[in-house]
C-alpha cells in the first residue's frame, strides 16, 4: 500500500515540476531559449542536482514516520499547485486583455481600431448641421470613390474627402455632410461597397483608450519580474521534492524486497548513447544472484503490488527520471 501510494505521490510531483517548467516557459515568451538556464534546484542545474544528491534533513526530518513524510511532501507541492493557478489566472487576464487591445490596433480597417490613426483635424467639430465620417474604401475601389462620394446624397460637402490611413487592401478616408443625410449615405456607400465605419471623435475617450493600454503595459512588466522569480523558486522546491519522492521509493522498494535489516546503495546511472542495452546486461549479471525472477526484465513470475510494471522489473530495484523539462527525453 505504502509503495503504491508513493507511486502515485511520484506521479503527481512529476506533473506540477513539470507544470511549473512550461508555465514558466510561457511567461518568458520571446525569452524562452532562456528557459533551461532558468530552470535550477538549490541554485545548480537539475544534473548536477541529482548527482549530488543528499537528503534535506531540515525539510525532511527522518525521524518522522513514511506516511509523514509523504504528507509533508504531498501538502507543500499542493500549496506550490494551488498558489501557481491562482498567480496564473491574474497574470493571464491581464495579458488577455493586453493582448485584445493590442489586436484592435492592428488587422483590417475593417476592423481594428481607428483611434490610433485619426487626428482632431481630420474632423469637423462642435458643428449644429456638419458630421465628418469615416469611410473605409477597398483600395481596387479608391477611384470610384473620389468619383462618386460627393454625388451619393445631396448635402456632401464638396472636396472633403482626406485619405487618412492606407493598409495593403483598404484606404481609411474622411467625408464630411450635413448630419440629416447621414442614414442616407451609409445606405448608398453599402450599395457600393464603401462601408462606412461607427466613429466619433471624443479626444477624451482617445486619451482614456491610450492611458489604458499604457496601464496595462505597466502592469504586465511590474507583474512579469516577481512571477518568473517564483516560479524559479517553486519549480526549484517542486524538484527537490520529486527527487526526495524518488530517494523514498528506492527505500521501500528495496525493504519489500530484499527484507530486513535495510542494507542497499542506491546510485544515479547516465547510459551512453545506445549503450543502454549493455548496460542492462551488465547490471544483470553483477545482481542476478539477489533476484532471478528479474534478471531477464520480463513479467513473468514477478511478485505481485510491487510498483513495477512488465519489462521494468529488475534484480535490482530500478526507477527511471527524466530531468530534460524543455523537449527531448534524457534519461537518469
Amino acid at each position: 500500500r505504502r509503495s503504491s501510494d508513493l507511486g502515485k505521490l511520484d506521479i503527481y510531483v512529476e506533473q506540477i515540476t513539470r507544470k511549473l517548467a512550461n508555465y514558466l516557459g510561457d511567461v518568458l515568451e520571446e525569452q524562452r531559449d532562456k528557459l533551461a538556464e532558468n530552470l535550477l534546484a538549490g541554485g545548480v542545474d537539475l544534473a548536477t542536482y541529482i548527482t549530488h544528491f543528499r537528503w534535506d534533513m531540515a525539510k525532511y526530518p527522518i525521524k518522522q514516520s513514511l506516511k509523514n513524510l509523504s504528507e509533508i511532501i504531498a501538502k507543500q507541492v499542493g500549496q506550490i499547485e494551488g498558489d501557481q493557478k491562482n498567480k496564473a489566472a491574474a497574470y493571464n487576464s491581464l495579458k488577455s486583455n493586453l493582448q485584445n487591445i493590442e489586436k484592435k490596433q492592428t488587422g483590417s480597417l475593417v476592423t481594428r481600431n481607428l483611434g490610433d490613426l485619426v487626428k482632431k483635424d481630420h474632423f469637423v467639430l462642435d458643428s449644429e448641421y456638419l458630421v465628418t465620417l469615416l469611410v473605409v474604401v477597398p483600395l481596387s475601389s479608391i477611384n470610384d470613390w473620389n468619383a462618386k462620394y460627393e454625388k451619393l446624397t445631396d448635402m456632401v460637402v464638396p472636396r472633403s474627402s482626406q485619405l487618412v490611413y492606407q493598409d495593403n487592401d483598404h484606404a481609411l478616408v474622411t467625408c464630411s455632410l450635413f448630419s440629416k443625410v447621414v442614414d442616407e449615405f451609409k445606405n448608398k456607400a453599402r450599395e457600393n461597397k464603401f462601408l462606412v465605419r461607427e466613429f466619433s471623435y471624443n479626444d477624451e475617450e482617445l486619451r482614456a483608450g491610450k492611458t489604458e493600454l499604457t496601464k496595462l503595459h505597466t502592469d504586465k512588466k511590474k507583474q512579469f519580474g516577481p512571477l518568473v522569480r517564483w516560479l524559479k523558486v517553486n519549480f526549484g522546491e517542486c524538484f527537490m521534492a520529486w527527487i526526495h519522492v524518488k530517494a523514498l521509493r528506492v527505500f521501500v522498494e528495496s525493504v519489500l524486497r530484499f527484507g530486513l535489516p535495510v542494507n542497499f546503495q542506491g546510485m544515479i546511472l547516465l547510459p551512453q548513447k545506445k549503450q543502454t542495452k549493455k548496460l542492462r546486461e551488465v547490471l544483470n549479471d553483477l545482481y542476478f544472484h539477489l533476484d532471478t525472477a528479474g534478471a531477464i526484465g520480463g513479467s513473468e513470475d514477478i511478485p505481485q503490488g510491487l510498483g513495477f510494471g512488465g519489462g521494468e522489473y529488475y534484480p535490482y530495484v530500478y526507477y527511471k527520471i527524466n530531468i530534460d523539462m524543455i523537449g527531448a527525453q534524457s534519461l537518469i
